[in-house]
């Protein structure tokens, strides 16, 4: 079933996945390109925080905003006190690791029953993530899951050993680098996937806050860096760039994160940025090669 077009949120569940869809600004304007986001661990940490944080109204563009796998109404069973003892067991292996994998893997299916559902244009998506579904976003990138338009990803975590060790510097409790924990670690290095990144010629942009004490400016500015020099021959003219937001911190909305907070002048910033690099880069056709799927 079509759902109409209308100028309110819409609620609901493809592929058992919650989403949340916010139309277009210009309602008649159907069908619409569509930008798929990915919530955080911190808030925003539920699709409602995460489309009041990152609105894009002025964007003429379907913005469908995804739950992450064990958050919200895919909390295992225990609820949250088994998601911490998770996160205390193997934060990396058993946590964050299999989230952002997961979140990775479904995008595709999730966006095809999107397509069946919305009047939304058969182009490429865009990819919105932040902190962790930031991580997810890029890897789907990488790993060719799914036709892409443009990306932007606020505070990504570039590298999980930096996630792990502001967890440690928080708990005091040193983590246990094993053997899986290091391959989990090279797979998750979105340096690492610079080359694949690139090739895929898909513009990126990278948000960082400067107040983000996890992943700070300088780990945006390390992917941005190397993604520039994987692509240097590849990627069109503006199609990357880092931004930093000086008052913006790890977490972009206020706790407990699940419901939308009121913008604040970080959040009016990274938002503006958000809507404009994707009012250039996927408003505008661009023939993007369908991936063969895994």
């Amino acid at each position: 079933m079509v759902v109409d077009t209308t100028t309110a949120p819409v609620t609901g569940t493809v592929a058992g996945v919650p989403f949340l869809a916010l139309p277009p600004a210009c309602a008649a304007q159907a069908p619409a390109p569509l930008v798929v986001g990915l919530h955080a661990f911190e808030p925003p940490r539920s699709q409602a925080a995460l489309a009041g944080a990152i609105p894009m109204a002025p964007l003429p563009a379907w913005r469908i905003h995804l739950g992450l796998p064990e958050f919200g109404a895919r909390l295992p069973e225990g609820g949250v006190a088994e998601i911490n003892r998770r996160g205390e067991q193997d934060y990396l292996l058993e946590l964050f690791g299999p989230i952002v994998e997961e979140a990775a893997a479904e995008l595709p299916r999730v966006t095809d029953e999107l397509r069946a559902v919305f009047p939304v244009a058969d182009t490429p998506v865009g990819l919105v993530g932040v902190g962790a579904g930031a991580t997810a976003a890029l890897l789907a990138l990488a790993e060719n899951r799914l036709p892409v338009g443009a990306a932007a990803v606020i505070n990504p975590i570039v590298d999980p050993a930096h996630l792990v060790a502001a967890r440690e510097h928080r708990t005091g409790v040193p983590y246990h680098w094993s053997a899986q924990a290091h391959q989990a670690r090279g797979w998750l290095d979105l340096t690492a996937h610079a080359e694949t990144l690139s090739r895929t010629g898909v513009p990126v942009l990278i948000v960082n806050g400067g107040l983000d004490d996890v992943s700070p400016p300088e780990h945006g500015r390390a992917l941005h860096d190397a993604l520039a020099r994987s692509g240097t021959d590849r990627a069109p003219e503006h199609a990357l760039r880092h931004i930093v937001v000086p008052d913006l911190a790890h977490a972009i909305g206020p706790e407990p994160g699940l419901e939308p907070g009121p913008l604040t002048p970080a959040g009016v910033l990274t938002d503006r940025a958000l809507t404009e690099w994707f009012h250039l880069h996927l408003t505008a056709p661009r023939q993007v090669q369908a991936p063969t799927r895994p």
